[in-house]
């Protein structure tokens, strides 16, 4: 297929390669920022430009991979050619957002973070798709079987839901490391002490329930720790607020599972 890449982000800068390895061509990429076109453009080989107008206007797919509050505004400027497929990549807009400027759009949602100076192996990226008839949903399925063997058919309320999961999993998650970098530096010690402990925590929930994975003084309700732990932090009203609240709420899941399990045990 011919593509046009409407963005040079980190979505599109993993989905590039991605789309060349799997024989199709990119003919062209867009982005409001020179500079990031000419990067991506360059490591592609292919033409890039800051004017939508520019872009080609006889390709079979229109990839649209801004930041989820632009895509409404470049779908309004984007031509697309009567047949051809425009799709965006946020997990958090509705397929409606495309409507109207294309007869065959829908959502290519790939669950994964993405970063311009990391490539990812696109193949085992789960892919949310959806689209706007059955035509446009066989031409998208299509696409998306190109780039990987992980492809399920979500509505865009559940792929709301998905995205705020994923926003737990990963984009919370890694402030969290964040923080922990910080409390670690006041001490003049390496993040890299922790890798160890954040390596076998990822791979326990690989079999294992994250409730069921759970550890630390909150799940053994371990006042006196917690409290040492606050009366460190009193420093640092915002981390000791973000402690409190998630020490409070692994205690209110703890306390549920065992009811749950209670129950279990009384049938």
């Amino acid at each position: 297929m011919n593509v046009v890449l409407v963005g040079a982000g980190g979505v599109a800068s993993s989905i590039g390669p991605a789309l060349l390895k799997a024989g199709h061509k990119v003919s062209a990429i867009w982005s409001r920022r020179l500079a990031s076109a000419s990067l991506l453009g360059q490591k592609l080989n292919t033409e890039f430009s800051t004017s939508l107008e520019t872009l080609p206007q006889d390709a079979d797919v229109y990839v649209v991979a801004v930041a989820d509050e632009g895509v409404a505004d470049v779908a309004r400027h984007l031509y697309v050619p009567e047949g051809a497929l425009c799709i965006h990549t946020a997990g958090s807009l509705p397929m409606s957002v495309l409507s109207g400027m294309a007869k065959w759009y829908g959502v290519f949602y790939p669950m994964q973070t993405f970063s311009r100076e990391r490539e990812v192996d696109f193949d085992t990226v789960p892919c949310f798709i959806e689209a706007s008839s059955n035509a446009a949903m066989r031409q998208l399925r299509k696409f998306a079987a190109s780039l990987s063997s992980r492809i399920f058919e979500l509505s865009g309320e559940g792929r709301a839901r998905l995205h705020v999961a994923a926003v737990f999993a990963c984009n919370f998650t890694n402030h969290c490391y964040a923080l922990a970098e910080e409390l670690l530096k006041s001490s003049e010690l390496p993040f890299e002490l922790l890798l160890p402990l954040i390596d076998e925590t990822t791979k326990k929930v690989h079999t294992l329930s994250p409730r069921l994975a759970q550890t630390g003084p909150a799940v053994r309700g371990d006042k006196t720790v917690m409290t040492a732990h606050m009366e460190a932090l009193m420093g640092d009203r915002i981390k000791a607020r973000l402690y409190k609240l998630m020490s409070d709420d692994i205690q209110r899941m703890s306390i549920h599972e065992d009811k749950v399990v209670k129950k279990i045990c009384e049938t």
